[in-house]
Parts: C-alpha cells; sequence; structure tokens
C-alpha cells in the first residue's frame, strides 16, 4: 500500500509517493513537484558483504529524454553512456549522502534515481537529492537522517533560495548546499561573471568586465541563511515521512578486531620508526612505508609468538600512524613535512615550454605538478551539448579537461576513460576560472590539464596552471585566480587550520575545502565537510587563512606572469570593440565592404552585430592590423558625423566633385582626409597617384592641405582619389 506524503516548503507543492512504484527495492519513492516527477530507489545487499572495510555504495542519478518529450540525438536512439551533467549530480549525491552510513557498512548498495518527467524552471540537481534521500530515509536501511538540497543565488544583490532556471541567469552567484537538521556536509559554490555598465565620453555605453568573486564575510552570510533553511526543511521531511518508515534491519558492523596489547606494542616500540614513515609519506601521495614497516615489525618473537597477521600489524601501524599526525599538528603545530600550519610549499612556474601549442604552463607546488594547455579555437569548435530542461542544444566555448594518469602516484595500472573524479576536478577548475573570462570573448578556449605528479590538491594547481596559461595565450582575462587547499583537524578542545595540505593529511584530516579566487574575493569553493558542533565562526577562520595562502600564490603568479613570451604558435588575433549600430556600416551593402576588407588585406573577419565585437585574424601581423584601423576608422566616422550631426554624405557631396580637404592621419593603406564641408574620407594608396606608391608618407604628410575628387559616396562613408586620375 503506497503512502502518500504532500508539503510545502519555500513556496513550493512537494508530492512523495512511498512505495508506490519499484516494490521490491528496500526503499523507493515518486517524487513531484511542479511538472518535474523522479524516481528514487535504494537496493542493498544484506547477504552479501564485502571483506574491504569501506561502503561500497553506488549512486546512478540518469535522465530519460523522454522526460521533456525528446528523442535522443545522435545514431542511436536510445539513452546511453551518462552526460557529464549526469556523472557530476551522481557525485554531488554520493558526497552528500555518503557520510550518514555508520562506519563498518559493507553491503553493496545502490541508490538509482531517474528523471521521469522535467520541469524546465526547476533544479534537477536539487530534486535529485531530495528524492534519494527520502527513499533511503524510509527505506531498511541503519539510516535515520534526512538530507536535502538547497541552491543558493544572488540577484540584484539579493539572496535567494531556490531560485528557478529562468532567474538563476541573472544571478551573480551559484551555491548549493547539502546537509541535514544538524550537519552541514557539502558546499559547492561558483560566481557568476558579471559587467560593469560604463557611460564613456563619447556619449555611448560601455561595458566592462569584471572578474567576479564574493568576499569571505559574504559567503558565510549566505551559507547561514542556507542552513537555516536545511534546518527547517529537514525537520518538516522527518516528521512527515515518518509515517512511510519501515522498520530498521539490525546488520553486523565490521569491527576492527586490532587488540589494545598490539597497539600498545607498536606504540612502545616502533615509535621512532613510524615517525621516521610519517616524514616518507609526507613527500607522495602513494607510499610502501607503512607495510614495510608492518613486515619488518611481524619478524619479532612477540609477532611470531602471538601469530599476529600481517594485515592486523598494518592496520596497527595505520592507527598509530594516524594519531601522531593528528598529536604533531594540534600539540606541536608541527606538520609531517615540518611546515607550520599556515606555510604553503615551494611554488615554481614555468609558461610556454611546449613551442607547437598555443600555451602552456608548468606549475609545481611541492610534489604536486601540473602541466595545463590552452588551445583557442573559433566558435565551430565549441562543445555541443544538450540539458533536459533546454529546448535546444547548447554550445561551451570554455572547457577544462582534467588527467590523472596513474604515474602521478606511482601506480602502474594503464590510462583508461575518463573517471568521475576526473570529470568533478576539471568541472571545479573550469568553475573557478570562468568568471575571469570576458564573457564576450567569442572563441574557444580549452585548457588540458595533465597531472604529472600529485601529493594534495592537483586540481588547484589545475586552476593556477590554468589561469596562466589563459594569460599567456592572450585570453583576456580581467585578474589572475589561484586556488589552495585547506583541511583542518579537531582535537577535544582545539582545532587547527591547515593550508595547502598533502595526501597525508587529507586522508587523515577532519576537513578538506578547496578555495580559488581573486586577491579579493571567492570564485568557487568546494566543501566536504561534517560540521556538526563546529560553529561558522570557524568556517570564517578557515576562509580568512585560505586568503592568505591564496594571496601569497597570487604573489608569485603575478611574477611569472612578467615573464610570459608569447608563443610562436599562437594563431594572430586582434579583438576590439565598436558600437554595435555600427556594424553594418562595417558590412556594407549585401556584404560588399567586409567583402573588401578581406579581400584587399587577406584577413578573416568575425563580428558580433549585438556586442559590436570585432574578431580578426590572419597569416600576417601587419594585414591583420590595417584592417582593424580600416574598421575603426569607417566605425568612428560613422559615429561622429552619421549619428551625432545626423549628416547624409550623399546629400552633400556628388561624386567626381573636386574638393579641399586637409591629410588627418596616415596609415599603411592610405590616407584619411578631413574635408571642407564635413566628414573625413579615405583615399585609399592606389588611388594617389597613378604611378604605384610604395610608401604613403613619401607622398603625403599629416595636415597637409591637398585636392582630392570624390570617387565613392554612401550615408556615412566616403572613397576620395587624386583627381587626375
Amino acid at each position: 500500500m503506497s503512502i502518500i506524503c504532500e508539503l510545502e516548503l519555500n513556496n513550493q507543492k512537494e508530492t512523495f509517493l512511498f512505495d508506490k512504484v519499484a516494490k521490491q527495492s528496500n526503499g523507493s519513492v515518486l517524487y513531484k513537484v511542479g511538472d518535474a516527477v523522479l524516481l528514487a530507489a535504494v537496493v542493498s545487499e544484506f547477504d552479501n558483504p564485502v571483506s574491504e572495510d569501506f561502503t561500497p555504495l553506488t549512486i546512478q542519478y540518469i535522465e530519460k529524454t523522454y522526460a521533456a518529450g525528446k528523442i535522443p540525438g545522435g545514431f542511436i536512439k536510445r539513452e546511453g553512456k551518462p552526460s557529464d551533467y549526469e556523472t557530476l549530480t551522481s557525485r554531488i549525491i554520493d558526497r552528500s549522502l555518503r557520510p550518514l552510513f555508520p562506519d563498518g557498512y559493507v553491503y553493496p548498495t545502490t541508490i538509482t534515481v531517474m528523471v521521469l518527467s522535467v520541469d524546465r524552471e526547476l533544479d534537477l540537481q536539487v530534486l535529485a537529492l531530495n528524492a534519494a534521500s527520502a527513499a533511503l530515509f524510509v527505506s531498511d536501511l541503519p539510516i535515520n537522517k534526512s538530507i536535502c538540497g538547497v541552491r543558493v543565488g544572488k540577484i540584484d544583490g539579493e539572496i535567494v533560495l531556490n531560485p528557478t532556471n529562468s532567474q538563476m541567469n541573472s544571478s551573480t552567484l551559484d551555491l548549493y548546499l547539502a546537509g541535514s537538521s544538524s550537519e552541514l556536509l557539502m558546499i559547492e559554490m561558483q560566481a557568476l561573471s558579471d559587467e560593469e555598465i560604463i557611460e564613456s565620453s563619447t556619449e555611448t555605453f560601455v561595458k566592462k568586465h569584471n572578474t567576479n568573486d564574493i568576499s569571505e564575510d559574504e559567503l558565510v552570510d549566505a551559507i547561514k541563511i542556507a542552513s537555516e533553511y536545511l534546518v527547517t526543511a529537514n525537520k518538516t521531511y522527518e516528521q512527515s515521512f515518518d509515517i512511510a518508515k519501515k522498520e530498521k534491519v539490525i546488520v553486523s558492523l565490521l569491527e576492527k578486531n586490532i587488540s589494545d596489547e598490539l597497539l600498545n606494542y607498536v606504540k612502545s616500540n616502533y615509535k621512532n620508526e613510524t615517525v621516521e614513515a610519517i616524514s616518507k609519506l609526507a613527500k607522495k601521495e602513494r607510499a610502501v612505508e607503512l607495510k614495510e614497516l608492518a613486515k619488518k615489525i611481524s619478524q619479532n618473537e612477540y609477532c611470531i609468538t602471538n601469530e599476529v597477521s600481517q594485515k592486523d600489524l598494518y592496520e596497527a601501524v595505520s592507527i598509530f600512524k594516524k594519531e601522531l599526525v593528528r598529536e604533531m599538528i594540534l600539540v606541536e603545530k608541527k606538520r609531517a613535512d615540518g611546515r607550520g600550519l599556515k606555510d604553503v610549499r615551494p611554488i615554481s612556474i614555468e609558461t610556454n615550454i611546449l613551442p607547437s601549442a598555443h600555451s602552456s604552463c608548468l606549475f609545481t607546488r611541492g610534489e604536486t605538478q601540473a602541466l595545463v594547455i590552452a588551445t583557442l579555437g573559433n566558435e565551430k569548435d565549441a562543445q555541443m551539448y544538450e540539458l533536459l530542461g533546454q529546448k535546444s542544444t547548447m554550445n561551451e566555448n570554455f572547457m577544462v579537461h582534467y588527467n590523472f594518469p596513474g604515474f602521478s602516484v606511482g601506480e602502474a595500472k594503464p590510462i583508461f576513460g575518463v573517471g568521475r573524479r576526473e570529470l568533478g576536478h576539471g568541472n571545479l577548475g573550469k568553475r573557478s576560472l570562468h568568471s575571469s573570462i570576458d564573457k564576450d570573448f567569442g572563441d574557444t578556449v580549452r585548457l588540458v590539464s595533465e597531472i604529472l605528479e600529485s601529493n594534495g590538491s592537483s586540481s588547484m594547481a589545475t586552476v593556477c596552471g590554468g589561469s596562466l596559461a589563459l594569460k599567456a595565450a592572450g585570453v583576456p582575462i580581467e585578474s589572475l585566480i589561484a586556488g589552495v587547499a585547506m583541511g583542518a583537524i579537531f582535537g577535544k578542545d582545539n582545532y587547527a587550520i591547515l593550508t595547502d595540505i598533502m595526501g597525508l593529511e587529507d586522508h587523515d584530516g577532519d576537513v578538506d575545502f578547496k578555495v580559488a579566487g581573486t586577491a579579493n574575493g571567492i570564485t568557487a569553493l568546494q566543501m566536504d565537510i561534517k560540521l556538526g558542533g563546529v560553529t561558522l565562526e570557524f568556517l570564517k577562520e578557515a576562509l580568512y587563512q585560505a586568503k592568505e595562502g591564496r594571496i601569497h600564490i597570487l604573489n608569485i603568479m603575478e611574477e611569472a606572469a612578467k615573464e610570459i613570451v608569447t608563443s610562436e604558435a599562437l594563431p594572430l588575433i586582434e579583438q576590439f570593440k565598436i558600437d554595435p549600430s555600427k556594424i553594418f556600416a562595417v558590412i556594407g551593402k549585401a556584404g560588399s565592404v567586409i567583402r573588401e576588407i578581406i579581400e584587399r588585406f587577406e584577413v578573416s573577419i568575425d563580428l558580433d552585430k549585438e556586442t559590436g565585437n570585432v574578431k580578426i585574424t590572419g597569416k600576417e601581423q601587419k594585414n591583420i592590423y590595417d584592417a582593424g584601423e580600416y574598421i575603426k576608422n569607417i566605425s568612428s566616422n560613422s559615429k561622429s558625423f552619421a549619428k551625432k550631426e545626423k549628416i547624409n554624405f550623399d546629400e552633400i557631396y556628388k561624386e567626381n566633385e573636386i574638393v579641399k580637404g586637409k591629410v588627418l592621419r596616415l596609415t599603411d593603406f592610405g590616407a584619411f582626409v578631413e574635408l571642407d564641408k564635413g566628414g573625413e574620407g579615405l583615399l585609399h594608396i592606389s588611388k594617389v597617384s597613378k604611378e604605384r606608391v610604395a610608401n604613403i608618407s613619401d607622398v603625403l604628410s599629416e595636415n597637409q592641405e591637398i585636392e582630392v575628387k570624390i570617387l565613392k559616396v554612401s550615408k556615412d562613408r566616403i572613397e576620395l582619389s587624386n583627381p587626375l586620375i
């Protein structure tokens, strides 16, 4: 018999139908909000525990195209490999729900979330987590907490909880939180691109790009508001779902069978050896020192007499190692590699080390090394993708692809396809850097981060190297972006915040979060944390310590940026903006003007009619420059006379008319002449004399008064010729 729960949160009606479908699962729900319908089902195999000490949890978020009235694109007309969005959403659900499972829960568990019907205004990532948590909460698994998600936007300076997709289009903040009524478990944040409209002296409005970031105080305030919502929402869910809860199955949890006697034996006799092993572990993420120490201890008389297994010895050494690492940090304020709590490992930066790449940056921090390569393309090189809630295909013109080969941590394994972790780290890099790029930059940019060595936060090394690679490629960025990985360890009465954590501290610590941004604020944040009784004041302190580390890294990056030598492989490009209303003057009737420019200067030209952005590419820098000057002069001519004075030159000048003028300026392709009756015209170098002129300055000079013939006239353009031709 199905159970229906209807409730209202944040002015949104939600309906949960429990055990109406997927009845052979351990728990299921049909979740309806607006036009959206999601199915979530939980299955756990209590008769098939794994032997290892970990929870084998698998999350599957699946979108069905029929949910939006679509048939899958491509040759095969059925859903196949998960999209990046589906994979990233599965990761969000996993990171939010995994902390709920008790230690020692070793039963294979799968949570499947399927989107059956879509509402284009609703956030599917929030709905997916809510559905998965509801099915898990009412299941017979030993889970007694509700988890839900909330997205936070900042629209017109105001915080908005769970904004619609349309509202998010004008938001400068994208903050996603997941938590229970008492704990904040996961945070993801991205600053979205922003523009400032300023008035110029020419009485036209200009868009000025700013790297959008958010201050530490503003972020904590937004998290506080969202956390209060999570408390209210989860209490409402738990009270409403109580009637649908199944009787919990009593399962045995895997226990650590390490005796106090064995642990004390290791502590009493092998402290120095364990400390030495820790110092070696600090130098690389994957190490065998503990296994070698356990093997050495196993040869002693105590272990032989008591028949202590190698597995138990390794477990005892691992427990002691963790205690020592935490004690060193909490009591001695010293880390395994000798650093202070706020110290960043040594950094070295080399740019454009790959001759045939458009730009590259080798960023090394301690034992973590990322080689980030930028490649520029045109609009046709953008990644096409579909979102279930969108009517049409989307184009992604900024991509960050992160690769983590086994050799980076000393593992002997081949390179296969991209995994969930690699997609997640690449997405974090993209979110960190995206707002620094001028949104009117129309080119496609692909960043590829090859992790060559890893011992702590290769994703933040990707951000640092990626920002410098963008700058080296000439991509218009407002400011450099740096990233730093932070951690924390909590004792009974104190805690320690760590800057630039290494793999050892990530493994043995209590908090792991990554912060990227400018010197002024944060552009992206990712945090997996169980705050419990920890206050938001702690979070603020951690964010400000991260800012200190970020500024230290940025200072080093700024110095490296001064040494950038442009790669010879970089395409020759000039970009600038003109008044969008003057684009048609550049295009000309039926494209005649722009075709003439392209043929004369042997360049390619892309024009954006809405923004006024002009991009010129070609093989010769001189031709690109001359074409740019030609276009600017057309725009300037049109702007200064056709707009301000509203003069139609074809009403003033007649073709073949001889008039007087003064040379205003010379260019490689001709001279611009100010005419007595108003306006200015172009005297092309080919029209200066009957003879071929190689250098215009050999014939004319600025401010020289001359007579010219009106060769051709339109409303806003005048072409001139020598009267004797």
